[in-house]
């Protein structure tokens, strides 16, 4: 007899971020029946907990210390500038909580349906909604659903630093870190990868002492070595305090807030205590899928992933099981929303039978919006010289861009890297609205072109993308501003 409360779909896709929602409108598009699966609230941790509402933080933060310090340089009297922190974290939940709306208005248009609660997948094929704390399966099963794919895109979740775990007050991630009802006056903060940095700079900027410990001898590790040098300045120059090279031996949670004790990565003995009302832990994520998989389906993991073969000609993303497929963070790094939301639509296109060029993971930008703000695409200084390249770089500094002038924004640089033929191997750059301008290079690389024809693109004046036509020239010592 059948489930009275069974309902029939050619995909159930599970999480509701920039991977699922994405997914299951591609899918929509390409004429499948679509459910989607969300515990929490639709956009996933991106979109109501991450990238788009710390970016409205930042902007509120760029904009009250260019009030509080840089406004007499523009002739601006500004006397008395305070904030008011309430507002501050309000506007940024507004921002969230419109695009949320957004996702929901673009599931009626393609006619998805969506489930709140969380999914559990008992058998291929077949996907259970419960109420969505219940992650252990305790209660009733709300829906049953029946489908032929489905596509798991459950995200990640942060990792806890050993023998700290997450408390929500004192010991916090990012979530907590963006809405916090009081601004902490020390704020400790483990970890230099984008999210610590962006973090350290809106706090900063907002009079909150900032202290940021890494265990790698420069913040930014994954960039290239001149960004993290150009970044480290700038920040301890708006007063933040960096100790590189530094691990952190243990977090004490105490009345007042938490004593960490931090050492010297080469020698342990060299010890110092550092004190703060909390500390934010940004040392790296994990994929979610807690409950999710019934342990007779046999998926395969991974160091806390879903293994998927997604980095090889002609990958379909599927897991162990047939039927199953995962995208995004929950199948390990890259861990970048856009990267996610290009894999769910490659998948489902090719689940369809559609024909879709392969994802070029060498050429993904990398963009951390702190001030000044960094980008990068392929391979660093430090890669090609391991890899044995034959190389030529060129750098153009933003002291020489007359926008950059103009703007009073002449901190940084943009630095390319080509090849023995003049291919694009990578470019880095930090500065003002740089994740704007890697754009230029995603496609040089995509469209394979070289030196050579960037500089013979016509950049308009006065912009700041002149500096990348700059760079470029310097490749070749034909620099013509510098």
């Amino acid at each position: 007899m059948a489930d009275q409360n069974e309902q029939t779909f050619d995909l159930v896709v599970i999480g509701g971020g920039p991977a699922g929602y994405v997914g299951a409108i591609r899918a929509a598009q390409l004429g499948m029946k679509v459910a989607c699966v969300e515990r929490d609230r639709l956009g996933g941790v991106c979109l109501n907990w991450g990238c788009i509402p710390t970016k409205a933080l930042l902007a509120g933060a760029e904009l009250y210390h260019k009030m509080k310090h840089d406004a007499e340089t523009w002739g601006i009297t500004a006397d008395n500038v305070a904030h008011n922190w309430e507002k501050v974290i309000g506007r940024s939940r507004g921002v969230a909580d419109t695009l949320n709306k957004g996702v929901g208005f673009l599931f009626k248009k393609n006619k998805i349906t969506h489930f709140e609660g969380h999914a559990h997948i008992p058998a291929p094929g077949k996907v259970q909604v419960f109420d969505k704390d219940d992650t252990e399966h305790a209660g009733e099963v709300k829906h049953n659903l029946k489908c032929k794919n489905i596509l798991i895109a459950t995200g990640a979740v942060p990792r806890a630093l050993p023998g700290a775990p997450f408390d929500g007050g004192k010991v916090i991630a990012a979530k907590e870190a963006m809405t916090l009802a009081d601004q902490p006056e020390k704020l400790l903060i483990v970890g230099s990868g984008a999210i610590g940095m962006e973090f350290a700079y809106f706090y900063n900027a907002f009079g909150t002492e900032c202290t940021v410990v890494e265990m790698v001898d420069r913040v930014m590790p994954i960039e290239d070595a001149d960004i993290s040098k150009t970044v480290e300045k700038a920040f301890k120059k708006q007063g933040i305090n960096i100790k590189t090279g530094t691990i952190t031996k243990s977090i004490e949670v105490t009345d007042a807030g938490v004593k960490a004790v931090v050492a010297d990565v080469n020698d342990d003995s060299k010890t110092d205590t550092i004190e703060a009302d909390k500390v934010l832990v940004a040392i790296g994520v994990r994929g979610r899928y807690d409950g999710l998989l019934a342990d007779r389906l046999g998926v395969e993991t991974f160091k806390d992933h879903i293994k998927v073969d997604y980095r090889k000609e002609g990958a379909t993303y599927e897991t162990s099981v047939k039927g199953i497929y995962a995208v995004g963070d929950v199948i390990g790094p890259p861990w970048l929303a856009h990267v996610a939301s290009e894999e769910a639509v490659l998948c489902v296109e090719r689940m369809a039978g559609h024909e879709a060029p392969d994802l070029d993971y060498n050429s993904i930008p990398g963009c951390t919006y702190c001030h000044p703000q960094v980008a990068s695409i392929g391979l660093t200084e430090a890669a090609c010289k391991e890899q044995g390249l034959e190389f030529s770089t060129g750098t153009f500094p933003f002291q020489a861009s007359g926008k950059a002038q103009a703007l009073g924004e002449t901190d940084g640089f943009v630095k390319m890297i080509t090849g023995k033929h003049g291919e694009v191997l990578g470019c880095h750059m930090v500065g003002e609205n740089v994740t704007e301008l890697i754009a230029e290079l995603g496609l040089a690389r995509r469209l394979e072109a070289t030196a050579e024809e960037i500089i013979a693109t016509v950049h308009a004046h006065p912009t700041l993308s002149e500096a990348v036509h700059e760079a470029t020239l310097a490749t070749e010592g034909r620099t013509l501003n510098f």
